[in-house]
């Protein structure tokens, strides 16, 4: 069973280095070391790719990040002028709408302790 990613990756740099400074003109399993180094650029190439769309992807959700903070600001502000206007109000279906609970909707909060 093969282990991690990672652990395959040092394996595949201890094998190129050691037979690269050891034994460069020898043939194991019936392959050079020019062979190998070019069936393990394979694998060290889809590691690249890898680390390359995990920073595409941090990028994109820091992006992200940054719209939704600039949206929240802007909604913000809408939901304040929807409050404020004369014809909608807090009351209004529009507000409810945006996701709030309209104020005739609401509970008023008074309890009344049983003795």
């Amino acid at each position: 069973m093969p282990g991690s990613p990672k652990d395959v990756e040092e394996k595949i740099h201890r094998m190129l280095n050691a037979w690269e400074t050891l034994a460069p003109d020898k043939t194991f399993g019936g392959m050079g070391l020019p062979h190998f180094r070019a069936l393990t650029q394979i694998s060290l190439d889809a590691r690249d790719r890898i680390d390359q769309l995990e920073d595409q992807l941090k990028h994109a959700q820091a992006e992200r990040d940054r719209a939704d903070e600039a949206f929240n600001e802007k909604a913000q502000l809408i939901v304040n002028g929807v409050l404020a206007d004369p014809t909608e109000g807090p009351d209004s279906a529009l507000y409810e709408a945006f996701g709030y609970k309209r104020k005739s909707e609401r509970r008023t909060g008074l309890t009344r302790k049983r003795t």
